[in-house]
């Protein structure tokens, strides 16, 4: 028997219609793709998740991260909330620093705040 999501991934979209993270997926290499997706894959089956793949982010209420180490010593992002029993994906990022830049965070709260949540 097939193992069903407890929290289905899906994409943020504004309302011209574009989905962000998934244009920021498809800019990426094939593999830094399937090790984001894999992280992603294991936050809809095993919800709730905690460190080192998935951690709230503190001073932002229901914002959470998806933390995957790429090729290189690089790392990735991906920002997400729990909206209507999904994961909504906000917006996702390669950090070049170890601190998140508070851009980046104001851009996934404001994508949240679009959501109604």
């Amino acid at each position: 028997m097939a193992e069903t999501k407890i929290l289905p991934a899906k994409f943020f979209q504004n309302e011209a219609g574009k989905m962000p993270v998934r244009d920021w997926l498809l800019s990426l290499s094939p593999e830094d793709r399937k090790l984001i997706g894999n992280d992603i894959c294991t936050v809809e089956f095993g919800w709730p998740v905690g460190m080192p793949l998935c951690r709230s982010l503190s001073g932002h209420k229901g914002l959470w991260e998806i933390r995957t180490n790429l090729t290189d010593g690089r790392i990735a992002r991906v920002f997400f909330c729990v909206h209507q029993s999904h994961m909504a994906l906000l917006h996702g990022i390669i950090k070049k620093t170890q601190k998140t830049p508070d851009r980046e965070l104001k851009t996934a709260v404001k994508r949240m705040k679009g959501l109604g949540t």
